[in-house]
């Protein structure tokens, strides 16, 4: 190698452990690899093209449903699909057909990751190009660009050398698994050999990797972000750029990409991005990735089990979402109604096995004597499949519920979840305050229980002290509010340093049972104008604060509307 090029590869040597920032970049997007666009009087319906390798093209309507529809219309941000057309309803293209045969799960991110016969591969012409009617409304996906900088000052002609390929030793060859497409790399082996899964020590000079066929066109710009350790990551590259750094394994990028996951979790009512995340979090082995989605669909749990796709999600995801604590629904009986409901839609695709896991999620401690008595006649599938699981459950729950914690503490595993509370929304543990009365509303200083309706941001309500049946009823009394102007905070002594503020107290009478109840009460965010929860905060001194687009790593799904609602969550200890 010249000594120009040993000038710009010794510092990159010297700098593995990299300073790392993500910068949110509003610049205009350039067209890339799989963008999708309609061609149509409406923005929401017309012939459906694809770009790729530097043209717009069309696709053909063989194979062409409700699937690839879904597929199309998500992809271009919006929120569901109304119909398919074929035949040129909308007129017919004039570039490349570059695809035929399509064939999609209907959870897949983009059109590109669906099966078809490959790029330009068709006996279609122009008068079978495919269409769709989208649901119309706010779109689900940003424009927003991502640029991640770890670079840490290392000269930008190291962009240049990649570009150049001046002095490269080493050859990197990219193939997908049918291997029926390959590309090939010629890269400066003292660069990348700081990656050690590249093993760029091998002495025959080359490296081959299996990389889908949809990832090739991200391959060279992720290559040069191994020499400037710079990338642009958009939505429509984000998961090649997340497979490709697993590939590789640059653990420092598939961080960074994975946070432009994350901010797209709230942005798709539909849930089928999220489950798709989900199941491509586990074939990474992307544990944070799995756990952000996680979190969230556990948030929206009671939207998730309404949706068309709650049938469809795999066993491994119902088995990590029942073990959760954080599961907003309306109560254990719920949530054990739509399991066997879930588990009647799966047929034969659930072994008996899987089936005893999942029931020995349910926490039968947790439902009420009065359900627990009544689902011995209603359950059906876990009833007549696990009998002796099922009455066992029932019986502790029995016993939970009418005997004192005391003589059965030394009998729990303390390591069980079984009786700690999940997030119950039923009326009786928890209070709805809806934000869009509460606009311009006068905050009323003098507290006067009869005058206190709906559109009020303080409210006294009442739950039992623990859903066990030896305190069903006992009541605590809470006092609800939210704070929208450091006038009203200092009125009640409270010191806040943004707003929205919501306050949960509960009245002197809790304290009777602080030796063996405490209270984990969790506040519940509800975007307005959208069908999702984001997102669920602990109260710390009674108080939680609202999370803001200045206090959060990044954008807020609910910048400035929130409907709450406080729930109240009594553990015994």
């Amino acid at each position: 190698m010249n000594k120009r090029i040993m000038y710009l590869l010794w510092p990159l040597l010297f700098l593995h452990v990299s300073a790392r920032h993500t910068l949110f970049d509003d610049r205009p997007k350039q067209t890339q690899e799989g963008s999708m666009r309609l061609v149509g009087d409406l923005p929401s319906s017309g012939r459906v093209e694809i770009y790729h390798d530097g043209q717009w093209g069309t696709v053909c309507v063989d194979g062409w449903d409700l699937a690839e529809a879904q597929v199309v219309c998500r992809q271009m941000g919006f929120p569901g699909v109304k119909s398919v057309t074929t035949g040129g309803q909308y007129g017919e293209g004039s570039g490349p057909i570059w695809m035929d045969d399509m064939n999609c799960k209907g959870s897949e991110s983009s059109l590109s990751d669906c099966s078809f016969n490959g790029w330009g591969v068709t006996d279609c012409s122009h008068k079978e190009d495919a269409g769709v009617i989208c649901e119309a409304g706010t779109n689900i996906t940003s424009n927003r660009r991502f640029s991640v900088d770890n670079s840490l000052g290392l000269s930008a002609d190291l962009g240049l050398l990649f570009d150049s390929g001046d002095g490269c030793d080493f050859s990197i060859n990219v193939r997908d698994l049918s291997e029926e497409a390959e590309m090939s790399f010629c890269v400066h082996s003292m660069i990348l050999m700081i990656y050690p899964e590249l093993n760029m020590t091998n002495k025959s000079g080359n490296l081959t990797v299996d990389v889908s066929q949809t990832c090739h066109p991200h391959v060279p710009t992720f290559l040069r972000y191994l020499y400037k350790r710079q990338i642009d990551v958009s939505i429509t590259s984000a998961q090649c750029l997340h497979q490709l750094a697993f590939i590789f394994g640059v653990k420092n990028l598939m961080e960074d990409v994975g946070r432009v996951f994350t901010s797209l979790i709230p942005e798709d009512n539909t849930f089928r991005t999220q489950v798709s995340m989900y199941e491509y979090g586990v074939r990474t082995g992307d544990l944070v990735l799995q756990e952000n989605v996680l979190q969230y669909l556990s948030w929206n749990c009671e939207f998730l089990i309404s949706s068309p796709l709650w049938s469809t999600i795999s066993f491994h995801m119902m088995d990590a979402l029942l073990q959760r604590s954080d599961l907003v629904v309306k109560d254990e009986a719920l949530l054990l109604e739509t399991l066997e409901r879930w588990i009647q839609d799966k047929g034969d695709e659930m072994s008996s096995e899987q089936q005893a896991s999942l029931l020995n999620h349910i926490r039968f401690l947790l439902i009420p004597v009065d359900k627990l008595y009544e689902m011995q006649f209603s359950s059906s599938v876990l009833y007549q499949n696990h009998e002796k699981l099922y009455l066992t459950g029932l019986l502790r729950g029995f016993q939970f519920n009418v005997l004192p914690f005391s003589k059965i503490r030394n009998k729990m595993d303390n390591t069980s979840n079984d009786f700690l509370p999940r997030i119950y929304t039923a009326d009786e543990w928890s209070l709805f305050v809806n934000y869009t009365s509460m606009n311009n509303q006068p905050y009323n200083y003098e507290y006067d229980e009869d005058e206190y309706g709906d559109d009020n941001r303080i409210k006294i309500f009442s739950t039992p002290a623990h859903p066990s049946a030896l305190y069903k009823e006992q009541k605590v009394q809470w006092q609800a509010q939210v704070f929208l102007t450091v006038q009203e905070c200092s009125y009640y002594g409270v010191s806040c340093n943004s707003f929205p503020v919501a306050r949960l107290l509960g009245y002197d009478n809790q304290n009777r049972y602080a030796s063996t109840i405490r209270f984990s009460n969790r506040l519940i965010l509800t975007c307005k104008n959208q069908n999702n929860v984001f997102p669920v905060q602990d109260f710390k001194n009674s108080l939680a604060v609202i999370p803001t687009n200045s206090n959060m790593g990044l954008p807020n799904p609910c910048p400035d509307a929130y409907s709450f609602r406080f729930v109240v969550r009594p553990e015994y200890i």
